[in-house]
């Protein structure tokens, strides 16, 4: 089953493609990922993470206590890497649409383009 992400989900799980990260390393990778067009609030990440481990992509793999709270440390599952490979062989797939589309469209510009 092909699952079709969110730009933050599609960025979280990119962000665990190196390992285990805990919720702010997580929220600067994807913003650093998404060059800022993603921007996650705590509230909002800890959402996607749940939805994301509801559906078996991200499972958490340690917890410690840092200052009195807890930091859980999030990372990809097998499926989770599954459905993050799927969506980007669709995105890419889907831009390869409008380039080509733009190269043909440039070929024949210049062909009928008089010298």
């Amino acid at each position: 089953m092909t699952i079709q992400l969110r730009s933050p989900s599609y960025f979280v799980l990119a962000a665990l493609l190196d390992g285990a990260l805990h919720g702010y390393v997580i929220i600067k990778r994807v913003e650093a990922l998404s060059d800022g067009a993603v921007r996650l609030a705590a509230g909002s990440l800890y959402a996607v993470l749940d939805r994301l481990a509801d559906a078996g992509l991200v499972e958490v793999v340690n917890e410690e206590i840092v200052n009195g709270r807890a930091r859980r440390y999030y990372a990809l599952t097998a499926d989770g890497g599954t459905a993050l490979q799927d969506e980007a062989a669709r995105l890419a797939a889907a831009a390869k649409v409008v380039t080509n589309a733009t190269a043909r469209r440039r070929a024949i510009n210049t062909a009928v383009s008089p010298a």
